[in-house]
């Protein structure tokens, strides 16, 4: 868990950094395209990124993976924190920004029906991280990562990491408003939806696996 926990928090500051670049681009799109850099560095340094961990879970999931994973997580949550943190003192100028896109999110997340909503839109995030990282590792090849990435971002898909990096960076100027349980229980459904997301896909697959016929 050791070793998760410190490669999250790595993993966590690029995460930060692509939202950084992300609220400092005027084009949307420039935006989107920039915040790769994010999943780029992950995948290329071998840092653990939650979203694109969940998934593996599904093959392999012994007590071992599954503390290994949560380590993960809050590896990212303490990364993005670090993040948030610095970017508070580096780039004040985002502060605007960041509590545009923070806020947002919140005036977005009113009653009941958002919650079903959140929760799904994390879903359809996690099916694009999960193949954008095992296109990575699969096929040597950062395609996914260089498609799934914008569209995740463009279509308002949520992402777990990322919003913790814009609650957290919008809290460092606006605490009282971003660190509340109603923000808590946001990113606890993005979270899940990631995870329901990100299993999806290698799951179904696994379906269509027969097992093997006993020539014994």
């Amino acid at each position: 868990m050791r070793k998760s926990y410190f490669e999250g928090i790595a993993a966590g500051v690029y995460i930060g950094i692509g939202g950084a670049v992300f609220l400092a681009c005027d084009n949307r799109y420039l935006g989107a395209v920039f915040f790769t850099v994010a999943l780029l560095s992950i995948c290329i340094t071998g840092m653990q990124l939650f979203t694109g961990k969940v998934g593996m879970i599904v093959t392999a999931h012994t007590r071992a993976d599954v503390v290994s994973l949560f380590g993960c997580l809050l590896g990212n949550l303490t990364g993005t924190l670090v993040c948030a943190l610095i970017a508070r003192v580096g780039v004040p100028h985002l502060r605007e920004r960041s509590l545009a896109v923070a806020g947002g999110r919140m005036e977005a997340f009113v009653g009941p029906a958002d919650l079903v909503r959140v929760l799904f839109a994390g879903i359809l995030c996690g099916i694009l991280m999960y193949t954008a990282v095992w296109a990575y590792k699969q096929k040597n090849t950062v395609w996914g990562i260089l498609f799934c990435v914008p569209v995740f971002i463009l279509s308002g898909f949520e992402h777990s990491i990322a919003d913790m990096f814009y609650m957290f960076f919008a809290g460092t100027f606006a605490p009282a408003q971003y660190f509340t349980p109603r923000v808590f229980l946001f990113l606890l459904l993005v979270v899940l939806g990631n995870s329901i997301g990100g299993m999806l896909i290698p799951f179904v697959a696994g379906l269509g696996v027969g097992k093997k016929k006993d020539n014994g």
